[in-house]
């Protein structure tokens, strides 16, 4: 690998700084190291035609030092359907990455992290799904996105936690029962929100995030006493019983929207630690209280990660799906696209 020009470096060092990362407690040579790397990585990517989409819960320098675009499932999604790169390198996990295959089939997709996978995307299997089917026979199956392909090549649609209670009650509009996977906890939330009974006209699967599914209410009234005025959000994917004592829930870009467009003294983001990072960077007026756990899935990407799969990436680095399963799985996020986007609720 070539050594950046040094004038590049200090130049990109002083914008990661610019953008709040000296704030999150990066010092000048954790920003040197990033910024060499980052310089490098964008010399291959303009080589390579390539775009890198970025979760919003992966690490600050690759969100603000390599991000073409950043955002949570959806956003994420749509934009690669959209992106005219020859090669997208996708920093998130392997489930993200076959959605953007599904999407994009005559794209190279790569993982830089391949081991990079999702409790709740590990929880169900397409079999599983084929025999829940089974024993619910006419009931559309709205599969949540934390999936893999081969789940969602057996599904009706696809949802994502900002746009799955608009699009189980249009589900609702012509069926009596909906099966919705394999997300328990974010399936139990949707019930309380529509009115639905579990295991009645609600088929939910058993699935959980490892980083969402700890969470508890015990702590929240500490908080409200120890820091009165504070705005607690929580994440779709957590438990009922925490859902029930917060003041917002939703996705990410939920999130993120509620922050910027309230006023608190004090916001509570429980979700993965990226989220709150971001927030920091992107509020620097606001005050953050820290109540979330790190992803060990999403923080398996890094910069030097990145770097390598762009110089010379391996074939388990590609990402390939199944082409009967592609077309299978690509008319479910499509059929997400269009009901979460159509108007009405």
């Amino acid at each position: 690998m070539s050594e950046p020009a040094r004038a590049a470096v200090e130049a990109e060092a002083a914008r990661l700084s610019s953008k709040g990362l000296s704030d999150l407690g990066y010092a000048d040579a954790e920003l040197e190291r990033a910024a060499r790397l980052i310089v490098r990585i964008k010399e291959l990517k303009a080589q390579k035609n390539a775009v890198i989409p970025v979760h919003v819960y992966q690490r600050p320098e690759v969100i603000h030092g390599i991000a073409d675009f950043v955002g949570d499932s959806y956003k994420l999604s749509k934009l690669c359907s959209e992106t005219k790169a020859a090669a997208i390198v996708f920093c998130g996990v392997s489930f993200m990455a076959e959605t953007a295959k599904i999407l994009s089939p005559d794209k190279t997709v790569l993982l830089p992290a391949p081991e990079a996978g999702c409790s709740l995307s590990e929880s169900i299997t397409a079999a599983d799904i084929r025999r829940v089917k089974a024993r619910h026979p006419g009931a559309p199956v709205a599969t949540y996105i934390n999936t893999t392909a081969e789940a969602k090549a057996e599904s009706d649609v696809i949802v994502t936690s900002a746009n799955a209670g608009r699009i189980l009650r249009k589900l609702y509009r012509d069926h009596r029962k909906v099966v919705f996977l394999p997300d328990k906890l974010m399936g139990q939330n949707l019930a309380m929100q529509l009115g639905k009974t579990p295991g009645k006209d609600i088929i939910l699967w058993k699935g959980t995030c490892i980083v969402h599914d700890n969470f508890d209410s015990a702590s929240v009234g500490l908080y409200r006493r120890m820091y009165p005025g504070v705005m607690i959000l929580a994440h779709s994917e957590c438990s009922p019983g925490l859902v029930s004592v917060v003041d917002f829930v939703g996705g990410t870009g939920d999130m993120m929207r509620f922050v910027e467009s309230t006023d608190a003294p004090f916001y509570m983001l429980v979700t993965e630690c990226g989220l709150g990072e971001l927030a920091r960077t992107r509020f620097p007026g606001k005050r953050f209280l820290p109540m979330c756990r790190l992803c060990p899935y999403m923080k398996a990407v890094t910069l030097e990660r990145v770097l390598a799969v762009l110089e010379k990436p391996s074939a388990a680095d590609a990402v390939e799906v199944d082409p009967g399963v592609q077309d299978r799985a690509r008319k479910a996020i499509e059929r997400m696209f269009e009901m979460a986007e159509e108007g009405g609720k």
